[in-house]
Order: C-alpha cells, then sequence, then structure tokens
C-alpha cells in the first residue's frame, strides 16, 4: 500500500531537489521543486505533475503565478518577464488563449480575446504614445471591423485584412474634413468622396457597421502592420524520475506593436488639401465644394469638384428608387428581423450535416439514380437536438439536401476541399446578408470570406436547375475552364407552418485579393445597354455600352476564351435558357510614370519600433 500524503525530501544525482508531499514516489498534494539552474515550482501537485494554484519563477527571471493542469499552465495566471512586461488571463496548455491583458516593456498594453498565442477576435491595443485601436484581429493582426484614433484626434473607421487597410472605410480628420472611400492593401483604391471641414456630409452611421463596442459608437477597422510574439509559454512536466528540466521563461519572445501612423492613404485634411483653403465658419453647407475622386493602387487619376447640394439631390433619388424596390414580395416577409439570422444558422447547420455525411463515402462515377427524387438527404433539427443532431439556438426546422452526391463530385471537379467549404461555410464568423434583396425578390448572403454567394430560389427555379444539372454536370466534366457559374450545393429548409426555402450556393468570380474597379454586365446588346452616369457608384454594375476599353490578349489565349464563350452559349442553348449574360470584372494598374504621385506622406518613414520584451 503506497504511502499518501507523507513529507519527505529527495535529492536527485543531477542536483534537482524535492521537497513536499508524496504518493507513493510521485508528488502530490504540496510541494517545492528546484531544479540545477534555479528554476524552482512552488504549489500543488497531483501524481507527479504540476496541478492547481502553484508559482514557478524561472532562472532568468521570469515568472508565472496561477493555475496549472497535468503540468501545464492552464486556467487562470498572470505571466511576469524581467523587464517588467506581463500578461494576465487564460490560459491554454502553456498557450494564452482566451481573455487577458499584456503590458509590453514600451508600456504598449493589449487587452481582449486571445487564440493560441495571438490576438484573435475583439480587443483594445493602446500605444505608448496614446493612440488606439479597438475592433477585432485574426491571426494577430488587426482585420475585420474596429475603430483607430490618433491622439492627434484623427479618427478612421474601415475594413481591414492582413494588418492592411483593405475595404471601404471613412477617416475622420481632427479639423473636421472626412475622407469615405476604399483601399486595397493599404492604399487608396477606387471611387471615393473627400468633404473638407465644415462641409456637409451624408449621415455616417449609415456608412458604419455597428460592432456593439462599450463606447457606445458604430466602428469599422483600421490597422498597422504589426509584429506579434509567438506566444508559447514553458512546458513544466514532472516525469517519475524528477530528473527532467523545465524549459526556462526565455521562450518568451515578445515584440510591441509599431506605433501607426496616420493613415498614409488619407493625409490630406481639409487644411492640406491642394482645393480649398476655406475655413468651417465660412462655408453655407449647400454652395460647400466637395470632391468625388477616383484613385489607382495610390494615385488619384480622376477627381470631380462638385457643390454638396448635387451630392444630396442625387443620394435623396437613390434612397427612393431603393425603397421601390425592396417592397417586392420576397422570402424576407417569412425572416423579419431575427428570422433572418436563424435562416443563415440554419444554412449552416444543413450544410455541416451533409458534408460531413456525404465525405465518408468512397468516391465513385456519378449514376443516373444520383440525380432522381429519391437522392436526397433530409434530416429534422429541433433545438433541443436529436440522437443525430446537435443542440442549436436557432428554431426548430426540417432540411433537405439535394443530389449530395452530384454536388460532392461537382466540388472535386472545382478542386474544393470538403474541410475547407466546411471552414468556409461555417466558420464562427458566420455569413453575412446583403443589405437589399435582388430584383427576384431573393435574399443574398456571403461566406465570412467572400469566397461563396447563397441566394434563395423559388420553387420554379429549383425545378430549372434540378432539370439541367445532369447535363451541367457532363459540361464542368468536359470542360474545366467553362465560364458558367460554379454551382456547389442546392438545399432546402421546411420551417414550422409548412413555410419553405430553398437555396443555391454558388461560387463568387469577385473574390479575389484585387481591387475590382469596374464590374459589366455583358448581353452582347445595344439595346437600353447603358447607364445613366449621375447614378453610377464604386458598386454599379454596368451595361454593354459602358465599356469604353480595347483588350489586348495573347492570341492563343484569345482564341481559347472565344472558343470556350461558344461552347458555354451552346450548352445554355441547348438548355433553353435565354437570359444569361457575360460578367466582367476589371482592375486597372497604376501606369509606371504615375507611380512618383503615390499618396505617402513623411510619417510612413518614420515608423517608432520597440524591442523585444
Amino acid at each position: 500500500m503506497d504511502d499518501i500524503g507523507r513529507f519527505n525530501g529527495k535529492a536527485f544525482p543531477n542536483g534537482d531537489i524535492y521537497c513536499g508531499n508524496f504518493k507513493g514516489v510521485l508528488p502530490n498534494g504540496k510541494g517545492k521543486y528546484t531544479w540545477s539552474d534555479g528554476t524552482i515550482y512552488e504549489g500543488d501537485w497531483e501524481e507527479g505533475k504540476m496541478t492547481g494554484k502553484g508559482k514557478i519563477t524561472w532562472s532568468k527571471g521570469a515568472k508565472y503565478e496561477g493555475d496549472f493542469s497535468g503540468g501545464y499552465l492552464h486556467g487562470f495566471g498572470t505571466y511576469t518577464t524581467p523587464n517588467m512586461s506581463f500578461y494576465s488571463g487564460d490560459w491554454r496548455m502553456n498557450v494564452r488563449h482566451g481573455i487577458g491583458r499584456k503590458q509590453y516593456s514600451n508600456f504598449d498594453t493589449y487587452e481582449g480575446l486571445w487564440k493560441e498565442g495571438v490576438h484573435e477576435g475583439c480587443g483594445r491595443y493602446c500605444w505608448n504614445g496614446g493612440n488606439e485601436y479597438i475592433g477585432n484581429w485574426k491571426g494577430g493582426k488587426m482585420c475585420g471591423s474596429g475603430v483607430m484614433k490618433w491622439v492627434n484626434g484623427d479618427r478612421f473607421e474601415g475594413l481591414w485584412s492582413n494588418g492592411l487597410i483593405h475595404g471601404s472605410g471613412i477617416y475622420r480628420f481632427a479639423d473636421g474634413g472626412y475622407y469615405i472611400g476604399t483601399w486595397s492593401s493599404g492604399l487608396k483604391d477606387g471611387k471615393g468622396t473627400f468633404y473638407p471641414a465644415g462641409s456637409k456630409h451624408p449621415t455616417l452611421k449609415k456608412c458604419s457597421r455597428p460592432l456593439g463596442y462599450d463606447d457606445g459608437k458604430n466602428f469599422l477597422s483600421h490597422s498597422s502592420s504589426l509584429n506579434l510574439e509567438e506566444g508559447k509559454a514553458p512546458t513544466p512536466s514532472v516525469k517519475r524520475s524528477l530528473s527532467k528540466n523545465i524549459l526556462n521563461g526565455g521562450i518568451f519572445k515578445n515584440t510591441g506593436l509599431r506605433d501607426p501612423p496616420r493613415d498614409f492613404i488619407c493625409h490630406e485634411s481639409s487644411g492640406m488639401s491642394s482645393h480649398t483653403s476655406v475655413g468651417q465658419h465660412e462655408v453655407q453647407d449647400n454652395n460647400t465644394l466637395v470632391y468625388e475622386r477616383e484613385y489607382m493602387q495610390g494615385v488619384l487619376i480622376k477627381e470631380r469638384i462638385r457643390k454638396s447640394a448635387e451630392l444630396t439631390s442625387n443620394t435623396k433619388q437613390r434612397k427612393k428608387f431603393n425603397v421601390k424596390k425592396a417592397t417586392r414580395s420576397s422570402c424576407l416577409d417569412i425572416f423579419k428581423g431575427n428570422r433572418s439570422f436563424y435562416l443563415m444558422l440554419n444554412l449552416q447547420l444543413g450544410i455541416r450535416y451533409t458534408v460531413g455525411k456525404i465525405t465518408p463515402v468512397p468516391m465513385r462515377e456519378v449514376r443516373h439514380s444520383d440525380f432522381d427524387d429519391r437522392a436526397r438527404i433530409r434530416m429534422y433539427f429541433p433545438r433541443k437536438g436529436s440522437k443525430y443532431t446537435p443542440p442549436h439556438y436557432s428554431i426548430d426546422f426540417h432540411w433537405k439536401d439535394y443530389c449530395p452526391m452530384v454536388f460532392r463530385n461537382l466540388r472535386e471537379m472545382f478542386k474544393l476541399d470538403a474541410a475547407e467549404y466546411m471552414m468556409s461555410m461555417c466558420d464562427d464568423d458566420g455569413l453575412r446578408e446583403l443589405a437589399s434583396p435582388g430584383k427576384s425578390g431573393s435574399i443574398f448572403y456571403l461566406s465570412h470570406d467572400d469566397r461563396f454567394v447563397i441566394k434563395t430560389l423559388n420553387k420554379p427555379e429549383l425545378k430549372v436547375l434540378e432539370k439541367m444539372l445532369p447535363k451541367y454536370y457532363d459540361h464542368v466534366k468536359e470542360h474545366e475552364n467553362t465560364l458558367i457559374t460554379k454551382f456547389f450545393g442546392l438545399h432546402r429548409i421546411a420551417l414550422r407552418g409548412g413555410r419553405k426555402v430553398r437555396f443555391v450556393v454558388m461560387g463568387n468570380m469577385f473574390c479575389t485579393e484585387l481591387r475590382i474597379h469596374r464590374r459589366y454586365d455583358l448581353k452582347g446588346s445595344s439595346q437600353g445597354r447603358f447607364t445613366d452616369p449621375d447614378k453610377i457608384d464604386q458598386t454599379t454594375t454596368l451595361k454593354d455600352l459602358d465599356l469604353s476599353y480595347e483588350f489586348h490578349m495573347d492570341k492563343l489565349l484569345r482564341e481559347s476564351l472565344l472558343r470556350q464563350i461558344y461552347l458555354d452559349c451552346k450548352f445554355l442553348e441547348s438548355q433553353h435558357i435565354i437570359d444569361y449574360s457575360l460578367l466582367l470584372g476589371l482592375n486597372f494598374r497604376a501606369p509606371e510614370h504615375l507611380k512618383p504621385l503615390l499618396e505617402t506622406p513623411s510619417a510612413l518613414q518614420n515608423h517608432e519600433s520597440f524591442n523585444s520584451d
């Protein structure tokens, strides 16, 4: 019988010493372990492993005090380095994971969510100079929605990706001026409007996306490049011999963020603008000049000076037009308010179930029976869960997946991995509903990474797609470079009361790292195929007569493209489909002779870099 709870001391041949309670030959209960290099742990043990409350001090001066489990830093605890940087918060298996606050040696601070040792989720980063970012992070970089505030009073709200401004945003100058536009990889790219100080500007709440941060304002996001620490902690554990040393505290190599400059794309305040020096109190709202600008990779290529009253009038006309469109009968009548959220959640639950069920089935050729009415996956998803489905926060619904084997093979032909598909469609970031329904009254969603578009269908539309599916499958199999829309899944949700929503998952051809400066919907016709210039903005899809560019292509590439267009059109003709068009997106590159005009302020060369903790 083992001696339990006996107190004793033991020295090891390598110079390690343990003093405390034992269970048999293993430390158990309270005890103190000293390694030969001077590292000391004092606290709770369980069967030879540090488990419970304890404190460890490494020989190089780093300290941790808090929760341990199975020999790991696990739970809540505080880690302090010799240069007095510290982290206090949640840990998982020696890595910062959960909610925590870190102060760097240069007195920068981050407070928010961590994942696998890096910033992930919502968080606040404060630079020692007074600048502050509040918003979303991903993979240790500011990414998504948030707001950057500079100590001089400037403020940026916009979308970022991979630590760089990327997407739509609003730059508010300390003097009251605004620039509302789009960016790509840190450079102004596309159309935007500059409102000098004192000018009348649109309601900014409609330009922002609410995030629910604690200062009660609507935030978008901004960032500068950063270099985060690895975030790995020592991996202390004690084996039966008690002779294995813990890794020293030097494994924490922490680096602060660079102090962000004022946005290097929006550096012109209304006071700095070369076009206006009019003060705020000297301007009448209706006569104020505003500047509609277009940039190409940071270079200003076009500018139109207009009066604020003209923009206000055009905006009102567009609003009136949009209200009429939105009153069409649509699926939105079924999913009002939170119901739309339930629909998105149901889509994710159903797709996760279907892909998980069909993926383990061995690959095989599609058979005729895979297209018939019996080729369906059906499942009921009660809110409380069932033997086959997990509990969820949505409403009860019935799920139907059409032709699962066919779409499984189509995804393979489109070189889409099942896990990749599920991550994109069913990620915690969820789906995004587009602001307004289409002309058909359908609801449109985008996956969080913009790779997939989900569109609701009416019953006749679903029947057409079902009918053409066998020929579509053969066409895709025969022509891997087809330009026809890629279909990845066809599904139906049935709610209480017999209401049914059908939808299709399609590829988004405009999912690209490049900024799409122009979009065209080309039908090969001139009848009514133009757009009113006053109604064109950065989101407008233009028509045939709006296309004024010539395209110079390699001869073989041109022949291949025209051949594929011909084959795709013949296929659509065989299916008696006449309402189709070619969707074209253009990305412009700044000409080399304009590169010296790139807007880059001196602040960009004056980044303050920090030493490692």
